[in-house]
């Protein structure tokens, strides 16, 4: 176990899965949009990827850099900044994969929300993969208590901006993506639920 960890982090069950099916080969770009204090970063990081990272959070950007600088010291400390994912500095077409993994359901609004997300698709490459983990409603309608518009209180106390399979749906097709994967929800019991959202984006994009 340890080992795994040592190799691994603590990478999102669902981007581990993407690994396994080998949609994420050697020589891409990647850029972890929201990196947090990089826990999806790990395995790229040691395995020699080129990788990059923002986040709004100056705390978690310098622990992320202080992360590559344990595992990959020649990957050069400004490949992490202090953005948010809707303003990255980050070129158009940039990154191979970009991975958004609890971020977007921080949405204030829902301008604030497709904010988000087109400064998140801005920076992949067409015939990119875009791994996005958020919360939604999905599995727990019932459960959940409107606070305004897509803004939500969940059973576990948070409050968070939840997509559901319509928006989802139509935001791929928004965006001209093509899911990789059918959508997947993990239900936590009474709690919350979170989605799990692929999507290939092709030579030709839009966002509307």
């Amino acid at each position: 176990m340890n080992d795994l960890n040592h190799q691994f982090g603590e990478i999102d069950i669902y981007l581990f899965d993407q690994l396994l099916r080998r949609r994420i080969t050697a020589g891409m770009r990647i850029l972890d949009a929201g990196c947090g204090f990089g826990r999806n970063l790990v395995y790229f990081l040691r395995e020699g990827f080129e990788v990059f990272g923002a986040d709004s959070d100056p705390r978690a950007v310098e622990a992320t850099r202080h992360l590559a600088t344990t595992i990959a010291p020649t990957l050069p400390g400004d490949n992490f900044r202090v953005e948010s994912v809707e303003a990255m500095s980050f070129p158009d077409a940039f990154a191979d994969l970009v991975l958004s993994s609890a971020v977007l359901h921080f949405a204030g609004s829902d301008d604030h929300f497709r904010a988000m997300l087109h400064g998140t698709w801005r920076v992949l490459k067409p015939g990119g993969l875009l791994f996005c983990r958020l919360a939604s409603s999905i599995g727990m309608e019932n459960q959940v208590l409107p606070i305004a518009g897509r803004r939500f209180r969940l059973p576990d106390g948070s409050d968070r901006y939840l997509v559901d399979e319509t928006l989802l749906l139509e935001l791929t097709k928004q965006l001209g993506g093509q899911l990789g994967d059918p959508l997947k929800t993990t239900v936590v019991q009474n709690q919350r639920c979170m989605t799990t959202w692929i999507v290939r984006k092709p030579a030709a994009t839009a966002f509307t």
